[in-house]
Parts: structure tokens; C-alpha cells; sequence
């Protein structure tokens, strides 16, 4: 299937998913039925449905989409004060993507209030925005996860907080990227860092987040980082064209969402040919046609809990989205 007609299948299924939460965030949806499970404040995936609804209006150029993206990133304003580095997430590719896509000036003081406040709690001791109390996790010891790097590192750059983003990212680069496995989460206490138990080393997705970082840290702060997510790509055990396990070892149960997260960093380190390689395979063996079409299945929301293993996954539709976007030349790489 050719990239515009995968583009045209996941607009139309915006539409759907749009009827069918009503004034509730999707999160993830049953691959037999499609229905979705949702959340009223969107949990750490608001940004990812804002985002969906601000490509849909940048491809379509209707004005009533604009409106609908511009109606959901004004919900997106309490994610700019919650105890967590992932309102990073939120605010770049949510609240933020409707000036970045060049489609409206929306949510340009929620992202610049929201990327004040993220700086604000940068612990320089640890030397890490923390990943905060938002989702019961404590206050100390200090954690730091790799999925604490996407969406931040653009963000604070472009609000001018680079100096905050580039020690953020250089701490993680130093205590969680071995040669041969990521280290996903650490904590820090005693001035050390330790492994965290949650999530694993194996975990695909951290992988993925590390590299989107990266990719997206050279272009915002320093071409250097594009250098070492080149390195990093060819060291980690990873074939170019698949979609992996959702952890290590369990070859039975892929994440597509990985998948998608680094079609987009391939495509932001100039490697489309690889990027397109892998979004055929998302698209060919995994993206919905027929009845219930445009729905990106067998992502893994979370292995350990058991919780939708082989799902649409509402961050795993946005990045497919993106990359098509991107290699169909409808959407730079720089741009979101």
C-alpha cells in the first residue's frame, strides 16, 4: 500500500475515533472491535490524539479540523503544571504541533508556560528533569527513564531552555546507553545511580524514545548527537526492517509503537530509506484494511501487567501517521 493511501485510511479513522470518545482521550483500543478504552484526562498520551488531529488538519486543510485540533489542545492546559517529565510529550507533539505544522498559533502560551514549569524542576544534583509523582512513583529516590527524553528535549530547545535539555540528555546518555543493552530506568540516591525495576532492560520502546531523542537533539541542539544515534543504531540488537518484541525474549508479543517511534528518528537522521522500510512492513502486516480500517494493531501497551499487549495504541497510530507524513513529503522532519 502506497503511503497516501495509508495516510487517507488513518485520516479516516480519525473520524471514527473522534465519534467514538466523544469528549474523552483515547488510549487504546481492542484489535477485534476497535472500540477504545479512554481516559478523561488523558494520562501521558493527551499530546498524541491533539497531535493525530493536528496532522489530520495540516493534510486535509479544513478549517473544521483546525478547529476540532485547536478544541483539544485547549484540554491538554493541565498537563503543563502535572509532577511528570513526560508533559514533554504533551506539550511538543500536542500542544505545540499545531504552530509547528503551520496550521494555527494554538497553544503557544500553554507551551511556553508548560515548558517554564518542566525546566523549573530540573534537579541539578542528579542532574535530570525527574520523572515526578504523577503516576505514584515517588519522590526520592530521584528516577530517570529513557521515556522521560522524547518531546522534551525539542521542546525545551525551542522555548530556549536548551542548556536544561542538553544536561538532561547527557546524564541519561551517561548512566543508561551501554554498547550492547539500554538501561531504561535508574534511580538516584547517595549520589549513585542504581537500575530501577520498572521498566526492564529489553524493553523495545526504550530504545526507541532513546533514539527519537537523539535524533531529535541533533537538530535542535548539536549535530554530534546524530553522530551517536548512528552509533547507538548499530550496536543495538535490532534488525533495520522489523518490528520487535515488546521485550527482549518474548518473541511472541511485538510492539508496534516501537516500531513507528523509530520510523520517525530514522527519518529525522536522514535515513528514510531504512525508515521506509520499516513503515512498509507497519503498513503491509499491521496497519487495518476492511472492515474497521486505518488502525496500526500489535502494540504493547505494557508486557509485565498484561495490559493491551496486541492493541491500537494511540501513540502508535500518531508516529505511523507521522512517518508517512514524512516520507510522502507531506511534513518535514524538522517540523515536529
Amino acid at each position: 500500500m502506497r503511503a497516501a493511501a495509508a495516510l487517507e485510511l488513518m485520516v479516516d479513522r480519525i473520524t471514527v475515533t473522534e465519534a467514538a470518545v466523544r469528549d474523552r482521550f483515547p488510549l487504546y483500543a481492542e484489535p477485534d472491535t476497535g472500540e477504545w478504552t479512554t481516559t478523561r484526562r488523558g494520562s501521558w498520551v493527551a499530546g498524541f490524539w491533539a497531535g493525530q488531529l493536528w496532522l489530520r488538519a495540516r493534510l486535509t486543510r479544513d478549517t473544521r479540523h483546525q478547529g476540532v485540533a485547536e478544541d483539544w489542545t485547549r484540554r491538554l492546559a493541565p498537563a503543563a503544571a502535572v509532577d511528570t517529565v513526560t508533559r514533554g510529550l504533551t506539550l511538543w507533539y500536542g500542544a505545540a504541533a499545531g504552530h509547528r505544522l503551520g496550521v494555527s498559533e494554538s497553544g503557544r502560551r500553554l507551551v511556553r508556560q508548560g515548558a517554564e514549569q518542566l525546566a523549573a524542576t530540573f534537579d541539578s544534583e542528579a542532574g535530570i528533569l525527574p520523572w515526578g509523582t504523577a503516576f505514584n512513583d515517588p519522590a526520592e529516590p530521584v528516577i530517570a527513564r529513557v521515556d522521560g527524553l522524547a518531546g522534551t528535549i525539542p521542546l525545551l530547545a525551542w522555548t530556549g531552555a536548551g542548556a536544561v535539555a542538553e544536561r538532561h540528555l547527557a546524564t541519561h546518555l551517561r548512566t543508561c546507553s551501554g554498547p550492547a543493552e539500554l538501561i531504561p530506568a535508574l534511580s538516584f540516591a547517595h549520589g549513585r545511580w542504581e537500575p530501577h525495576a520498572e521498566p526492564a532492560a529489553g524493553w523495545s520502546r526504550g530504545e526507541a524514545w532513546l533514539l527519537l531523542a537523539l535524533a531529535d537533539a541533533g537538530l535542535w541542539l548539536d549535530a554530534e548527537y546524530t553522530r551517536r544515534a548512528v552509533e547507538l543504531l548499530s550496536e543495538w540488537p535490532w534488525p533495520p526492517a522489523a518490528v520487535p518484541a515488546a521485550v527482549r525474549g518474548e518473541p511472541l508479543v511485538l510492539d508496534t509503537s516501537a516500531a513507528s517511534i523509530m520510523a520517525v528518528a530514522l527519518c529525522k537522521l536522514g535515513r528514510s530509506d531504512r525508515a521506509r522500510e520499516l513503515v512498509e512492513v507497519l503498513v503491509g502486516e499491521h496497519l487495518s484494511t476492511g472492515e474497521s480500517p486505518g488502525r496500526l494493531l500489535n502494540g504493547c501497551y505494557d508486557l509485565s501487567r498484561g495490559l493491551a499487549t496486541r492493541h491500537e495504541l494511540i501513540w502508535g497510530d500518531f508516529f505511523l501517521m507521522l512517518a508517512l507524513a514524512i516520507l510522502s513529503g507531506e511534513v518535514d522532519p524538522a517540523e515536529l
